[in-house]
């Protein structure tokens, strides 16, 4: 999330939005989400988890991260990314290059 805080206004300009969110309370999540830029929720309960078809780790009472880029136009999910750990996390330089192409595509 720090990525995506670094480069909110380049993101921005790319006609792209951030929102974040995460099963901590308000005061826990205010603390993560201070100076970012962008809109972040708490409280993600299991019941979203399943929403959204990410995992809900039972032992920590966790959501394991669930990215999406979606199209602002159709709501629909162009690219999503699911992790079980901290490996593979969207970057924000490779989604503004992504939406940038999206962009791109539907001119032409």
């Amino acid at each position: 999330m720090d990525g995506f805080g670094r480069q909110i206004d380049e993101l921005r300009a790319a006609n792209a939005s951030v929102v974040a969110a995460s099963v901590d309370d308000i005061d826990n999540a205010e603390k993560i989400a201070d100076g970012k830029g962008f809109p972040f929720g708490y409280g993600v309960t299991r019941d979203i988890a399943d929403t959204l078809g990410s995992w809900w780790e039972d032992r920590r009472q966790i959501i394991q991260p669930s990215e999406f880029v979606v199209n602002g136009e159709t709501g629909k999910v162009v690219l999503s990314s699911y992790s079980d750990g901290p490996l593979g996390r969207l970057d924000a330089g490779q989604v503004i290059k992504l939406v940038n192409f999206y962009e791109s595509m539907a001119k032409n």
